[in-house]
Formats: structure tokens, sequence, C-alpha cells
């Protein structure tokens, strides 16, 4: 790097004394960070791979260049889905997660000295400065990579944007860096993809000892924002958000947070049709009935956020939740698409793409179009659950980049069927509508849900996501994360609350089209104080109100897929059962959060919960504030 450069940066001494001394690339556009996925020659194949002390040469990763982009495929299985438990804490502060001094009995400060000393030693060194969080909010960061880890630089230029080195301010000084060192991850860690935070004062470090974007490029940085409003009192929710203009013309928006497979992307996608263009709304799991519904036109759809939403105090207004993306690019899992027209705007947007894009456990072949329903096999006739393409949010159409306000925070799970003979949690109908008191409990718990294709399965049967199922990404206590979502909702009077399934809905396979009809029939409405229709009270007093009826197009959804207990397949029998396990789940979950720091409101509502509340206790917990003109009638507080 050159002097002059190498002069615009304030860098903390550890990774100025290795830059000092190396060729450091800095990419000028995005064309030079394609070809340094390719280690800088001309072949079309490229292989990532380390020699490694004990293990001889590993190769991490095969990169190929195909027509529409770069295909990257790990030569391990294990590294195509991100790994639950990848992330300890380095550092002394105040952590309810792992810290390296438990997981691994020894204090990290030798491993520190050894990565920086690993990476002083390498030919050359890879550097993105970027800014996380986006360029117009977002916070100095930069990424020190080897040379041939080109493919991973790029992938977190493309999540988070990055700055050219002729753009580079004076004086950039970085927030957060994220140092990458994979051969630590079989010296050090039997294999595993380990993420270490090391949060100093005014600098927060993170050691990726792994080649995956997900739990580094993606989630790291995700915890560093979450660290940093922490700190400064804000979060950054795990969410989607879309704008809906109806063909009435009504505009509407919905946000939709959640597990990792628990419909953010399908939120702000179309729905998937049949050949004949109805939607298959379900099917039964014993007898094989469908339902089908026609929407002869769908409303417009401009997404806002795909995965992380910013919801800075500079935003808000005191009425509703003001949200803009955190993301450059959006991480797509597309295993759902098998075949050629699953989703045309998807596959027309990566088979013709603007600009070449960066693929993940899709079978490219060298010079041909990597085509996205191809995904790489894991063992012999087994496709990866999590393939993926990185979709810069310049070349997804109608989006918006402006801050929105949400009028529907929904909150998706993944569900089991659920049946008389085999009970499970899945006894949420198409949409319930949550009071706020509820609507947090949900965020609490978190419910990581069935069949998840994003996150290796721990076997352990219903697990939490924990609280704003971003606790995965998070390094410091989940009460003050509890409490910023608490005062977050008591500040945003007037966006109100459901919950939304997907997968299941009772005994019927239903997999996200129940979404994609709450959406439509939610946007088609307008009014979000739900008093057109009645509602009833659900029998599981969590899952709030569900509606009485439903019709969208003039075509009414049957009451079973609403009201899971009215389902032959499982009655107030196999509903019960169900709700208890439910309940069980929740107050076993909710117990950790009864400590001195939680909200004294939070608490109430917490202890109402494990006192078996009613739906009426919940609603009463919060009520609407007569300053913002709310009305207080039932319909209107849920």
């Amino acid at each position: 790097m050159e002097k002059s450069l190498f002069k615009k940066f304030i860098l903390p001494k550890e990774l100025k004394n290795i830059l000092e001394t190396k060729e450091v690339i800095l990419a000028e556009s995005r064309e030079d960070l394609i070809d340094l996925s390719f280690g800088r020659i001309a072949d079309n194949v490229y292989e990532v791979a380390y020699d490694t002390p004990g293990h001889g040469k590993i190769v991490e990763a095969t990169v190929v260049r195909c027509k529409n982009g770069v295909s990257v495929n790990y030569t391990d299985p294990y590294l195509r889905r991100r790994d639950p438990d990848c992330l300890v804490i380095a550092d002394k502060k105040p952590t309810d997660k792992p810290t390296f001094q438990e997981r691994f009995g020894t204090d990290f400060e030798d491993l520190r000295t050894e990565t920086f000393q690993w990476l002083s030693e390498q030919d050359e060194l890879i550097m993105v400065p970027f800014m996380s969080g986006g360029d117009a909010n977002g916070y100095p960061s930069l990424l020190v990579a080897p040379g041939n880890a080109g493919f991973f630089a790029t992938s977190l230029a493309d999540l988070q944007g990055f700055i050219p080195r002729s753009k580079i301010p004076h004086h950039f000084k970085p927030r957060a860096v994220i140092y990458v060192a994979p051969p630590f991850r079989h010296t050090h860690f039997n294999g595993k993809q380990i993420v270490v935070h090391n949060r100093l004062e005014r600098m927060h470090e993170m050691f990726s000892y792994n080649l995956y974007p997900g739990p580094s490029a993606k989630k790291g940085v995700y915890g560093i924002l979450l660290n940093i409003g922490e700190e400064e009192g804000w979060t950054t929710l795990h969410a989607s958000a879309v704008k809906v203009t109806t063909p009435y013309e009504n505009d509407f928006v919905i946000m939709h947070e959640g597990a990792s497979g628990g419909g953010k992307s399908e939120m702000t996608t179309a729905s998937h049709r049949e050949i004949d263009g109805r939607l298959l709304l379900g099917t039964n799991v014993k007898s094989n009935e469908k339902y089908y519904l026609e929407i002869k036109e769908e409303s417009e759809l401009q997404p806002v956020t795909d995965d992380m939403a910013l919801a800075l105090p500079a935003l808000q207004n005191g009425k509703k939740l003001v949200i803009k993306d955190a993301e450059y690019g959006w991480f797509l899992r597309i295993n759902h698409i098998t075949q050629y027209g699953t989703d045309p705007d998807i596959e027309r947007a990566t088979i013709h793409p603007k600009e070449p894009l960066l693929f993940l456990s899709i079978d490219g072949k060298p010079e041909a179009t990597c085509l996205i329903w191809e995904h790489t096999l894991d063992a012999p006739g087994k496709p990866c659950p999590n393939p993926r393409v990185i979709l810069p949010r310049r070349n997804v159409p109608n989006t918006i980049d402006e801050p929105v306000e949400v009028d529907i925070r929904s909150f998706g799970i993944r569900t089991p069927p659920c049946t008389r003979e085999l009970p499970t949690y899945g006894i949420i109908g198409i949409f319930h509508i949550l009071p706020p008191a509820l609507a947090w409990l949900w965020r609490l718990v978190a419910p990581r849900g069935h069949a998840n294709p994003s996150v290796i399965s721990t076997g352990k049967g219903m697990v939490s996501e924990g609280v704003g199922s971003y606790w995965p990404f998070a390094t410091g206590l989940k009460v003050d994360q509890a409490n910023l979502l608490l005062e977050q909702i008591l500040s945003t009077p007037l966006t109100r609350y459901i919950l939304i399934p997907n997968q299941y809905i009772g005994a019927y396979e239903v997999g996200f089209s129940g979404q994609w009809i709450a959406r439509e029939y939610l946007s088609r409405r307008g009014n979000v104080n739900f008093k057109k229709e009645p509602l009833v009270p659900s029998r599981c007093p969590l899952l709030g109100f569900a509606p009485e009826s439903l019709k969208i197009d003039g075509q009414t959804i049957p009451k079973h897929f609403l009201q899971v207990d009215l389902q032959k397949d499982n009655g107030t029998e196999g509903y019960d059962a169900g709700a208890e396990i439910l309940t069980a789940f929740f107050k076993k979950e909710l117990e950790s959060f009864l400590v001195p720091d939680i909200h004294p409101l939070g608490r109430k509502i917490i202890e109402t919960c494990l006192a078996d509340g009613s739906i009426q206790d919940y609603v009463d917990l919060i009520q609407p504030l007569e300053s913002k003109k709310v009305e207080t009638a039932l319909s209107d507080t849920v």
C-alpha cells in the first residue's frame, strides 16, 4: 500500500505494524474484487488453499468463473451452513455469551498475537474499507484477509458495501476491524467455524476463523451493529420489510421478523403460483386434500430490507416504528428454487444479472451460466439445504432506500405438522393478532422453528433463537436487548403486531402460501386497527386473537386455516396438546429474563405468562397512549 494511502487511515497499532511491511491490496472497483477471487490468475477455476501445520495443504473452497458470476463451493459441507454456536467473546465486558476462556480454557490474547503473526507472514493481504450499517448511518470498518481470500472480500463488499481506494476519506478511523485467518479453524478449533468478538474501547475486533460469509461477513457485522446499538440505546432488527401497493392503490408497510428460515426473504417476493395461475393454499398431510385460491391481481411489492433493519433513534417519530436497510446487498437463500419457473424474478436477476454475482453452494461450471436451481450436493442425492446468492440492492427492482414507517410488525415461525395423534406447536393459523405485550414475549422466546434450512441442526428439538431472533449474533446481555425491544414497542404505539407461521398450519402443508395470503389480505384491508371483522380469542392465550373469518378477492378462506382447533385432524384435543408444548416452552425460556435489570413492565408481562394469564391480561398491560389519540376499544388495542 502506497504511503499516501496509508496516511489516510488511523489504525490500531497491531494492524499498523502488520501493514507497514506488507503488500496490501485495496480495490478500486467491484471488478477488481471479482478478479481477486481467482488470486489474480487467468484460470477459470481457483482453489483457496492453505498449508496448515499438522494437516498439510487444506483446500477450503473452489472458486469457478461462470458467465453470470462467481460460483463458490466449500469442500467441507459443514461450512455451507452457519453453526449457531460459532460465536465466543474474548473480552471482559458483560456478556451472556460463552467466553473464549470458558469454552477453550485459555485467555484469547495468545491466539490474538498468533493471528496477527500469521497475517504478517502472508505474501499479500486484502483490505476492504466499508461502513457497517450503510454509507449514511454507518460506522467506519475494515476487513483484513489473506490475499487468496478474494471471494470472501467480494462477499463482504457485496453485503456491506465498500469504499474504493480513490474515495477513502482522510482520517478513516475504523470502529470495527474483521481479521480473517482460515487455517486456525483446523489448528485450534477442531474444524469448527469459530468467530471471536473482542470488544475494546471504541474498537470492535472480530476474528473470523472460517471462510463462510454467514457467521462473519453477514452475521458478524450484525453483531458489531448490535454491540454499538447496545452502547448507544438502539437496536438493529432481524427483519425484512416491504411496501405493498394494492390494486386499489393502498400503500402498506409490513416488517417481518423471526429466526433464519422464518420467511423474511419470502415476505418481499411474489407468491409462487401453480402452472394454471392458482395459489396452492395447503395440502392435508393425511388425506392429500388440496385447497386453492385464485387471486386475479396481486399487489405491487417494493422491498425495503431483507434481513437487517436499522431502527436508529434519529429516525423515529413517536408514532410508528421507522426503519431503513442496514445492508448493501442481500444474502438470498434459494433452496426452494428447485426448477426453472419457480421464482421468475430471482431467476431473471441471477441468470441475466447487470453485473457478475457471487453464488454459494451452487453447481457452477466454468464459462457456463450458473443456474440457481442446480444446488451442490452435500452427499449423493442430498442437495445442500442452504444454497445462496448475494444480490446487491441496486440489482433488485423497485427497492426503497429511504426510511419507512412500519404499519405492521409480523413475527414468523417455521411450524411442524400437528395432528391429534402427533401433536406439536404447529397450532398457529394463517395469522394471529397480538397485543403489544404478547408481541414482546414472542421476540424474547423467538423459536428457531421446524426444519430450519439455514442453521446446522442441534438435535435438541424445539429451541429458542434468542431475544429478538438476533441473539445468536449479539455479544452482550440478553436483558439489555429485551429492554431495548420493550422500550421500542412502547415508543411506537401506532405500529401493530401479528404472528405468521410457515411450512404447516395444523395438518396442512402450506409452505409460505399462508404468509403471502396474509400479506395480500392485510394490505387490501388497509386499516390495521382490525375493526371491520370480528376477532376471536385463541384457545391458547399466547396466540392472541384469530380472525373469525377471512375473505380475499371474493373467496372465503376455510375457517380451519384460521383456527387450527377446528381442523378434523386436530380438534380441541390435538390443539390443546400442542398448546401445552408451546406454553411450557415459553415458560422455560422466559424464566431466564427475570433478573434485577429487567424493565419493571417487562417483569409484569413475564409473570403474567408464568401465571397462565388470559389474553385480556396481556391487553391490559400495554394500553395505547392517550396523547396519540388512539381509541381504547379492544379491536384497537390489538
